[in-house]
């Protein structure tokens, strides 16, 4: 009587899925005829499990396993997974499953539709196009179907050839130990089919350069990295394949006195230090025009405003964030002599405050400290 499957592999009945697919890698890779040259017990094991994972791996042959057993299955006409070419491939899909590689590939249709490739254009735009949004119109050159052969490479009332070294898979397959591995074929590049006689117009390849004017809409918001897809400007498909996608990828021009950082905008803005010390109200430049700005007396430099809404607009909301106005007040470089006998004034008259603030501040701290240092050194 054949041995139960859930035993062969060493799992439970209710085992899941990734469970059973580990048990049976571990064991075909204990058992497998290359690691185990003229060891017949260990080719039976090796069936063995690679017919336990067959059918526990396939949900409708379990189903009817669990419930009938192994006469149920015969019932069905399953007979096991036959010869060892099945048995390689079964092995093969669930290593390519894993690690990427190998399995058992389907045969492909040579005159199947081929979807065109996706393309990428990095476009700059300025600081204020970000944030306002705006539309361009740019040259993009691009291979585009061939309508003369309608993709297909092959002169019209021609048809491409099997290639005879993939027979058409679009791939070959080599042996590597007990794996085997597939990659791109070398003499039709992976697309099954050999171009015997040409098109004219596009030399074989069912594509052809042009030049094409697409006009982007860019929506206001959008930042250093944002990406846009345009449908169907991308490359040309070929055998009435559709073509594929244009993705833009944004660039965002620096701003000689704005800066970003997401929604909100900053300016560093300079006011004279008359402003600051006495208070005022200021029109300050905002992303989107002007705004007033009221300045309190005696603001010091760093002072940091906030503007309600005078940001930039969300991509998805479109409510505007804010805008963050740091004060820097300038002292003055170049002054007159008028301007340097009222400065002097001011300074008389500040200068009993000065010096009132000084002696405090000697003689109730550095005074003392001066005493500790002498009394240290006597």
């Amino acid at each position: 009587m054949p041995r139960d499957y859930y035993e062969i592999l060493g799992v439970s009945r209710d085992a899941e899925g990734d469970v059973i697919k580990k048990a049976y890698r571990k064991l075909a890779m204990k058992y497998h005829p290359d690691r185990n040259p003229g060891d017949t017990e260990a080719e039976e094991q090796f069936k063995e499990a690679a017919e336990a994972y067959e059918v526990l791996s396939d949900g409708q042959k379990k189903q009817v396993y669990d419930t009938y057993g192994h006469e149920g299955l015969k019932n069905t006409g399953y007979s096991g997974p036959g010869n060892y070419e099945d048995i390689f491939s079964g092995i093969n899909d669930l290593f390519g499953d894993i690690f990427g590689f190998g399995g058992r590939r389907s045969r492909r249709d040579p005159n199947a539709p081929v979807q065109g490739d996706d393309l990428r254009y990095d476009m700059e735009i300025s600081f204020m196009d970000a944030i306002k949004g705006t539309a361009k119109e740019v040259d993009i050159t691009k291979r585009e179907t061939c309508w003369t052969c309608e993709g297909t490479g092959a002169r019209p009332g021609y048809q491409p050839q099997t290639c005879p070294s993939c027979h058409g898979r679009g791939q070959v397959i080599r042996s590597q130990g007990f794996f085997q591995v597939s990659s791109t074929c070398p003499q039709c590049h992976g697309g099954g089919q050999i171009v015997t006689d040409p098109c004219n117009d596009c030399d074989g390849s069912g594509l052809l350069n042009k030049t094409k004017k697409v006009s982007i809409k860019i929506p206001a918001g959008v930042d250093t990295g944002a990406r846009m897809r345009l449908r169907s400007e991308g490359e040309g498909g070929r055998r009435g394949g559709p073509a594929g996608d244009l993705y833009v990828v944004i660039h965002v021009e620096a701003h000689e006195f704005f800066m970003r950082d997401g929604d909100t905008i900053f300016l560093r803005y300079p006011i004279s230090m008359v402003r600051a010390a006495l208070g005022s109200e200021v029109e300050v430049p905002t992303v989107h025009g002007t705004a007033k700005l009221k300045i309190g007396a005696g603001t010091q430099s760093g002072k940091r405003f906030t503007l309600k809404g005078e940001g930039v607009p969300g991509l998805r909301s479109g409510s505007r964030g804010n805008m963050v106005i740091e004060v820097q007040v300038q002292t003055p470089t170049k002054l007159s002599k008028r301007q340097k006998e009222i400065l002097r004034e001011f300074d008389d008259l500040t200068k009993d405050k000065d010096e009132g603030f000084f002696s405090r501040l000697f003689h109730g701290h550095l005074g003392k400290s001066t005493k500790e240092h002498h009394s240290e050194q006597a």
